[in-house]
């Protein structure tokens, strides 16, 4: 077979991404016990957070500004000013954060993009994203890169189309089964799971169909790439 263009996910598939949202979730304990909260006060922070995703979308914004909500919501407007400002100091500090790359990263994208066209396809907000590109120093590899809001098969097919690549000459490796793999696996395209450890809850999907020509599991990025050179034969 031939690929036309192979496109990876961004956060927790080359840099490290998810510690820092477990970071927030003990930041908002941290905070939340100081007041008096019902059981489920971790349990409606969840469900605020997914439902401001179509507010604000994907990001650190999105998220603190869902703890900051829930901590109004569940005290009856009662939370300090200081901890909503602890809170607003950890989105700075996750908006600022150095870039702490995937073990193997760089030798995967080096490797590829000596025959493969490149593309970085990444959803959150664009400020952020951009700049945690820049600070990556991955850039260079990637002949395209798109941030999007949302990745569903809508969004990659206008991405294909842009591109005038068709879906099943297109691989996409992502750690994420609901943004990365099912829609473009129903778009007829090629997909390569890298799970990290723990994924969101938000990202998982309730046993997808996967057809088993097209869909393949890695345990890191070098593993993806085995797989690559496997289906292609080397192509080029």
């Amino acid at each position: 077979m031939t690929l036309e263009l192979i496109a990876f996910d961004a956060d927790d598939t080359l840099w490290h991404n998810e510690f820092w949202y477990r970071k927030g979730h003990d930041r908002f304990r941290e905070v939340a016990e100081k007041y008096d909260m019902p059981p489920d006060f971790v349990a409606r922070r969840e469900k605020t957070e997914i439902e401001n995703i179509a507010i604000y979308g994907y990001g650190p914004m999105s998220f603190v500004l869902s703890m900051i909500e829930t901590l109004i919501e569940v005290t009856d407007g009662q939370v300090a000013g200081e901890d909503i400002l602890r809170l607003l100091d950890f989105l700075k500090e996750m908006i600022l954060a150095d870039v702490q790359l995937v073990d193997g990263v760089v030798e995967t994208l080096s490797d590829l993009s000596q025959t493969f066209p490149l593309m970085l396809i990444t959803k959150g907000e664009l400020a952020n994203q951009e700049a945690k590109v820049e600070r990556s120093g991955l850039k260079g590899y990637f002949k395209y890169t798109q941030v999007v809001s949302d990745k569903n098969p809508d969004v990659y097919r206008g991405i294909l189309d842009q591109a005038c690549v068709p879906a099943d000459r297109f691989m996409m490796i992502g750690n994420s089964m609901r943004s990365d793999i099912v829609p473009v696996l129903e778009l007829g395209g090629y997909a390569i799971h890298v799970p990290n450890e723990r994924p969101w809850i938000h990202d998982q999907v309730e046993s997808p169909e996967l057809p088993p020509d097209r869909f393949f599991e890695a345990g890191d990025l070098s593993q993806a790439a085995a797989i690559i050179r496997s289906m292609t034969g080397g192509q080029g």
